[in-house]
């Protein structure tokens, strides 16, 4: 089994995070590797063996935290973990409680990690573009800021997701997007006749920016064109695969 690769940011240095991959893991056949999603059809004890493999790569001995994730703007304090059947649906989380890991699962999405050293509290978010543009980034930093966190303080990092050369949309994405906000028009570009492609990393970035996040930074790992190191629900798509597996994100508190 390949050792877990964990991606960090610069600017998180110091607290207990990581993007992981597929790398690693006891998954096999179309999941193949370190694959946490509980919806992939994969075998339940090879998911719970995954997360552990996780959770023991950024924050050994930590309880894992995550929620049922549904393109949502909504954003939960955790005290401590739910069991897999009670989740809340939602797709932000935040914390200040020692001992506890936050996780959020993507495939494409972006994930998006938070903390304010200072006073101890950290997040963690799912941004597919439902929820970006409805502003799941926003809830995650309010929820901080309940928690005894300023935004002035705060830092983020954006995570493996797919990239605007890879994330092609159509005509109507683009004026749907920008019905919400008509600066939205810089993060597209020109693509085959009717079609944009989409830069939700930059837009996800600029949306945390435009927050008062002072430091954001940007992974700039591309989920779709590397098989071998990242799950990507629109390259499944693309081969017509059955399914498709999910990595973690992870962030916590020793």
């Amino acid at each position: 089994m390949a050792e877990v690769e964990v991606n960090r940011a610069a600017v998180l240095d110091g607290v207990a995070h990581g993007f992981l991959g597929r790398r690693g893991g006891v998954s096999s056949g179309l999941v193949a590797g370190l694959n946490v999603g509980l919806g992939a059809g994969d075998d339940d004890s090879a998911v719970q063996a995954n997360r552990c493999l996780a959770v023991d790569a950024v924050l050994p001995g930590a309880r894992l935290a995550t929620v049922y994730q549904v393109h949502s703007a909504d954003c939960v304090v955790v005290i401590e973990p739910w069991p897999d059947a009670t989740r809340p649906h939602t797709d932000a989380l935040v914390t200040n409680r020692p001992g506890l890991v936050l996780g959020v699962v993507t495939a494409d999405c972006a994930p998006v990690l938070f903390a304010d050293r200072a006073v101890g509290v950290v997040g963690a978010a799912h941004a597919g573009w439902k929820g970006a543009v409805g502003g799941v980034t926003d809830a995650a930093i309010a929820a901080m800021e309940a928690l005894g966190a300023d935004r002035s303080r705060i830092v983020a990092a954006v995570g493996p997701c797919i990239a605007q050369p890879s994330y092609e949309v159509d005509a109507g994405f683009r004026v749907q997007f920008c019905a919400a906000d008509t600066g939205n028009g810089q993060f597209f570009a020109p693509g085959t006749p009717g079609h944009f492609q989409f830069d939700l990393e930059g837009y996800v970035a600029a949306r945390l920016e435009n927050a008062g996040i002072r430091a954001v930074e940007r992974l700039a790992l591309d989920t779709y064109p590397a098989p071998e190191r990242f799950y990507s629900y629109r390259r499944a798509t693309h081969r017509s695969e059955p399914t498709y597996g999910r990595q973690i994100s992870l962030i916590g508190l020793g």
